[in-house]
This record gives structure tokens, sequence and C-alpha cells, in this order.
């Protein structure tokens, strides 16, 4: 039986775990991403809110990205259970500092599936992977832009609303 399955996929079990695994981490941030934005709203913050609302669609598409190629190796793709996400945050400034956090995370995680494709031979799947490594760098660098929003405007007074105006005139333009 195990034969036959090899026959049936391009993928092998260690990938195809660490992929499914990949998957899981994506439709958390997509639900981390979505709450994120339902406190925005709830705050009043509608840029914010938009923010993280495309950002939750944004990793839901990684997620979709990553269970489609799975599938179109052969392999088993899992619907992932997604628990623990908060509803509440401490901060405004809270919101983007653990979205840097999660982002820097996310890199390291691309990182260590690179590797192990690269030891396992899986040239394809590492190849498959450049697209997400560049985009975290954009990911990563729209996190600490805003962050410096919140260094040099503060949130003091008026300080939350100009950094919730500006927030749509933070991009990553390094084409």
């Amino acid at each position: 039986m195990k034969d036959l399955l090899k026959l049936k996929t391009s993928i092998s079990e260690e990938i195809e775990s660490i992929l499914n695994e990949q998957v899981k981490i994506e439709a958390h941030a997509s639900a981390l991403y979505l709450a994120m934005s339902a406190w925005c709203d709830d705050q009043g913050l509608d840029n914010a809110a938009n923010f993280f609302a495309k950002q939750s669609d944004e990793e839901r598409t990684h997620m979709l990205k990553i269970f489609n190629y799975i599938s179109d190796r052969g392999g088993r793709a899992i619907s992932p259970e997604v628990t623990n996400i908060p509803v509440d945050f401490d901060s405004f400034r809270g919101l983007f500092e653990t979205t840097l956090e999660q982002e820097m995370f996310v890199t390291e995680q691309f990182n260590k599936i690179a590797d192990k494709c690269m030891r396992a031979k899986d040239f394809v799947t590492f190849n498959f992977l450049q697209w997400f490594l560049e985009e975290q760098v954009e990911e990563e660098y729209v996190a600490r832009r805003i962050l410096e929003m919140f260094d040099v405007i503060g949130e003091e007074g008026t300080g939350r609303w100009e950094i919730d105006r500006n927030l749509v005139k933070v991009s990553y333009d390094h084409e």
C-alpha cells in the first residue's frame, strides 16, 4: 500500500506534514487579523479595521495557496482547526507589535520549510516557497513602518486617529 501511495504523490510525507502545519499557521493568522479588524472597528479606527480585514484575506489566500499546492502534488491537504483567537486587545500599538511578531514567526517557519526542502532535494517545493519568502519581506516592512508612526506621532491626544488616518499611506514599493 505504501508503494502505491508513492506512485500517487510526488511530495514526501515530511514535506506534506510541514506544509499542512503552515496551512494551520496561515489560518490562525487570518483569524487573528480578523479579530484585530473587529476590535479596531469597535474602537472607531476605520482604516486599521480595513487594514486588518485585508491582512486576514491575504493570510487566507496564502493558506489556500499552500493547501492547493499539497493537493496538486498528490498529497493530502488538511483543513485546519483554528482555536485560541483573542477578541479583545490591550492597545492599538499592541496590535501592530503582535503583527510584526506574527510575521517574523511566519518568515522563520518558511525558512525552516525551505531548509527541509533543500535537504530533501525537493526543489519543486523549494521553488514554490520563494513567493512566500518574498511576500514576508513586505509583510515585515509594513508592520515596522506602522510601528515607527507610533514612535513619531504617539497615541496621546489625537495621535491614535492620526495614525489610523495615515495607515493607508504605508506601502512596500521595492519592486
